[in-house]
C-alpha cells in the first residue's frame, strides 16, 4: 500500500469506494472533454464490476492513485503507467475531477508529489505526459512542476502536446518546486 502526502493533498491507493465518485467524474461532458474522451455511457453496475477488476488485477507497469485533501475528501485521481523499466521512463496522468479544487494549487501539488515519487522512489529517470493543445491551464500547470514541451502530437483525430521532463532536470530544483507546494 502507497500512500504519499504533499502540502494539500495526499495520494493514496484506489479503493472501491471510489467508484460512485469517479463514475460521476467521468460521466462529466466537460470532464470528459479535457481528457479527449466522451462521457461514460454504460450503467453504474458495468463500471463498479470494471473497478473491482482494476483492483483486483492491475495493469502492470502502472500505478493509480486517489487524490484526497488532508482532510480526506477526494478530489480526484492521478496516475503513472506505461512503465518502461528498461528506459526508465512512465507516463502521468492527472484529473481534478471536483471544481471546487480547481485553479487552487491542488493538481501542482499532485504532480510534484507524484514526480518525487517516480524519480526518488521508483528511480526513474524521465516523465511524459500529453496535454491537449487548447488545455492552456494544464501547460502551465505542467510547466511549473518542471515540464517542458516537446512536440505536438495527433492521436485520435485531438491535438496533444508532448511534454516531458528529466530527473536529471528535475532533481536539482526539486526543493523549490516542493516547498512551492505550500
Amino acid at each position: 500500500m502507497v500512500e504519499l502526502q504533499g502540502a494539500r493533498i495526499i495520494l493514496r491507493d484506489k479503493i472501491i469506494e471510489d467508484a460512485e465518485q469517479d463514475y460521476i467524474w467521468r460521466s462529466d461532458p466537460e470532464l470528459a472533454s479535457l481528457d479527449a474522451a466522451f462521457p461514460l455511457t454504460m450503467s453504474y453496475d458495468r463500471f463498479l464490476k470494471l473497478a473491482q477488476d482494476q483492483l483486483r488485477y492491475p495493469t502492470p507497469g502502472s500505478h493509480h492513485f486517489a487524490t484526497t485533501t488532508l482532510e480526506g475528501k477526494f478530489i480526484g485521481n492521478c496516475m503513472y503507467y506505461d512503465l518502461d523499466s528498461v528506459n526508465k521512463h512512465a507516463e502521468l496522468g492527472i484529473v481534478i475531477g471536483d471544481r471546487d479544487y480547481w485553479s487552487n494549487a491542488y493538481g501542482y501539488d499532485a504532480v510534484t508529489t507524484l514526480l518525487e515519487y517516480c524519480f526518488n522512489e521508483i528511480n526513474l529517470t524521465r516523465v511524459y505526459l500529453h496535454t491537449l493543445e487548447w488545455n492552456k491551464r494544464a501547460q502551465r500547470c505542467f510547466e511549473k512542476c518542471g515540464f517542458a514541451q516537446v512536440r505536438p502530437v495527433r492521436r485520435m483525430s485531438h491535438d496533444f502536446i508532448l511534454m516531458e521532463v528529466f530527473r536529471e532536470d528535475w532533481l536539482p530544483k526539486a526543493e523549490e518546486r516542493l516547498a512551492a507546494r505550500f
